[in-house]
Formats: C-alpha cells, sequence, structure tokens
C-alpha cells in the first residue's frame, strides 16, 4: 500500500513538474511583411526555433510573415502596443520614432552592401541605435542587408529626366521621396501588399524596390523594365519590444542578440548570392534591365535636395559616407 501511494505521489509530482514547465514557456510574436519564399522570412523561422533551443524551450516564438499580423505601419505600432514582440522592419520606420536613424535612406549614402555592412558595426549606428532605444524602448538587435534599390516601369529609364512626370510608388517615409521627386516624377505611397495590384491596374506607373523583392513580389510580370539607380542600399532592422527587451534576463538578452545576429548574417548572405544572379535571370525571361547614368541621378539629387530637408543631420551623413 505504502509502495502504491510512493507511486502515485511521484506520477502526481511529474505531472505538476510538466504542468509548471508548460506554463513557464513564454510564447512569442515575431511580424514581417515579407513573402515565406524569402530569406528574412527563412532565417526568421531558424532564430525562432535556434532561440527554442538555445533557452531549453522556455521560449516558443511563432513567426508571422506577409503582413497576416497588419502592414509595416501596423507592425511598428504593434511592437509598442505589446500585441508584438519581434518585427524585421526598416530604419525609415523607426525613424518615424527617432527621426535622424533614418538618414541610411538618403539617395546615394552608401556605396555598396559592403559599405552598409560597415555601418551596422560603426559607432555611428550605435549612437543612432541608442537613440532609438531612449526614445522608444524598443531594441534593435541586428540588422540584414535588404538589397540595392532599383526603379521598375513600362517606360524605359536611363536618366533622371526619364522620370519626369512618373507616377511611382514609393513608401511612406520622407527619404523614399528625395530621388523620385528630384526627378520630377509623382510620387505616391502605397502599402507594400497592395503595389503588385497599383500597378497592374495603372493606378501607378512604376515602384522602386530592390532585384530580389521583385522576384519575390513578382512585380516583374506588370513591367516591362527595370533601371538599375542604385538609389538606396537599403537594410532591415530586427527589433525587439520594450516590453520583451526588459523582461530578459542577461543571459537570455546575449541569446537572442547573438542568434538575431547570426540570422541577419544567414539572410544577408542569401540575398547577396540572389542579387548577383538576378540581373542575368531577368535578361533571359525578356525583361528590359537597363543601365543608367547614376552620376546624373546623384547630381540631381545633390542639386534638389538636402538631408536637412528630411530632418537628417548632416554631420550624421558625412560620417556614414567617410566609413570604409
Amino acid at each position: 500500500m505504502k509502495f502504491r501511494l510512493t507511486r502515485l505521489t511521484l506520477a502526481a509530482a511529474m505531472v505538476m513538474a510538466g504542468s509548471i514547465a508548460a506554463q513557464a514557456q513564454t510564447v512569442l510574436k515575431w511580424a514581417h511583411v515579407y513573402e515565406t519564399s524569402e530569406p528574412f522570412h527563412t532565417e526568421s523561422v531558424w532564430a525562432a526555433e535556434e532561440i527554442a533551443k538555445r533557452t531549453d524551450g522556455r521560449y516558443k516564438i511563432d513567426v508571422f510573415p506577409a503582413s497576416q499580423l497588419g502592414k509595416e505601419s501596423d507592425i511598428n505600432q504593434g511592437l509598442k502596443l505589446g500585441t508584438v514582440d519581434i518585427i524585421i522592419s526598416g530604419s525609415s520606420f523607426a525613424a518615424r520614432d527617432y527621426k535622424p536613424i533614418g538618414v541610411t535612406y538618403y539617395p546615394y549614402i552608401f556605396r555598396d552592401s559592403a559599405h552598409l555592412l560597415a555601418y551596422a558595426k560603426s559607432d555611428v549606428f550605435k549612437r543612432l541605435a541608442q537613440g532609438y532605444e531612449d526614445a522608444t524602448g524598443n531594441h534593435i538587435a541586428a540588422v540584414t542587408y535588404y538589397g540595392t534599390r532599383h526603379t521598375t516601369s513600362n517606360k524605359e529609364i536611363k536618366t533622371c529626366a526619364d522620370m519626369q512626370g512618373l507616377k511611382i510608388r514609393v513608401p511612406d517615409v520622407p527619404a523614399y521621396l528625395a530621388m523620385p521627386r528630384a526627378c520630377g516624377a509623382n510620387t505616391t505611397p502605397i502599402a507594400f501588399a497592395e503595389v503588385y495590384l497599383a500597378l497592374q491596374n495603372g493606378t501607378v506607373e512604376a515602384q522602386e524596390n530592390p532585384l530580389t523583392t521583385i522576384e519575390a513580389k513578382k512585380f516583374y510580370e506588370v513591367q516591362k523594365n527595370i533601371a538599375l539607380t542604385g538609389h538606396i542600399v537599403d537594410h532591415l532592422n530586427t527589433l525587439i519590444s520594450k516590453q520583451l527587451w526588459t523582461s530578459l534576463s542577461d543571459e537570455d538578452k546575449q541569446i537572442f542578440s547573438e542568434v538575431m545576429l547570426e540570422a541577419a548574417a544567414r539572410a544577408t548572405a542569401i540575398v547577396t548570392e540572389r542579387e548577383a544572379a538576378l540581373v542575368e535571370k531577368f535578361r533571359a525571361d525578356g525583361i528590359g534591365v537597363n543601365e543608367v547614368d547614376k552620376a546624373d541621378f546623384e547630381k540631381t539629387v545633390n542639386e534638389k535636395v538636402a538631408p536637412e530637408d528630411f530632418g537628417y543631420v548632416k554631420a550624421d551623413l558625412e560620417a556614414i559616407r567617410a566609413l570604409q
């Protein structure tokens, strides 16, 4: 009888322990607006699984791709409200809360992806990221190369003047307006998820995004030409909400940070590799891929707009341009 009671007590203890363990698991939401085929999603899923492993299952992270939890503005708002815990988003949206960090979207500030990645390790970045964290409480854990932005349209574009009067979709962020407006285009802000339809039905005639996004979103199906304007070398931040970041132990902060940096490096490598092959792929598929007079674009931008027009600090722009 005593042995049976002992067995029952042990069984009850194991059930209770399992229940406590289940209760101890924290479920988190990770959101972004990118397709499941893109590395920003696949490496987010990898990171979620890796964090679960390295924390012995104390965190379960569900990843929501393709605007499932809302447009990019919505998930940034969700980060503030606590309805989402982790997001991938551009500094253009972070700049709504801390304007100086948006300087990275000023046209032709970066020479190439290597220059961008040098910025992500620089004191300038650390200062701007800290300014954003001081303003919001949210923590920038990693930076991923998103791609170099080029312009698609049905008309051929080779010079800045070719964009005169062109109806082009741009994100609803001031710095994205600089190059198209300097070239005389008519800019229209349209949510990312709605761009394909807007191009298809003629609401806009053009848009600008990296080659990898042009492929993933199938913009090439409704646009005849890609002009290699290379006006913005773009990036995404992996952002952790204030509520989550302040709740993590120092040990867990290190785990989250290390994994997110690894995921960013993995995604960057995939983007870089894909980008290199896409020009020839598009050409083989019959899409017009045109080199442009980039010096003409840059000269026009510098003549017609200034960083101060968008609330950016000129010294930050100069410090970033000087990075090697």
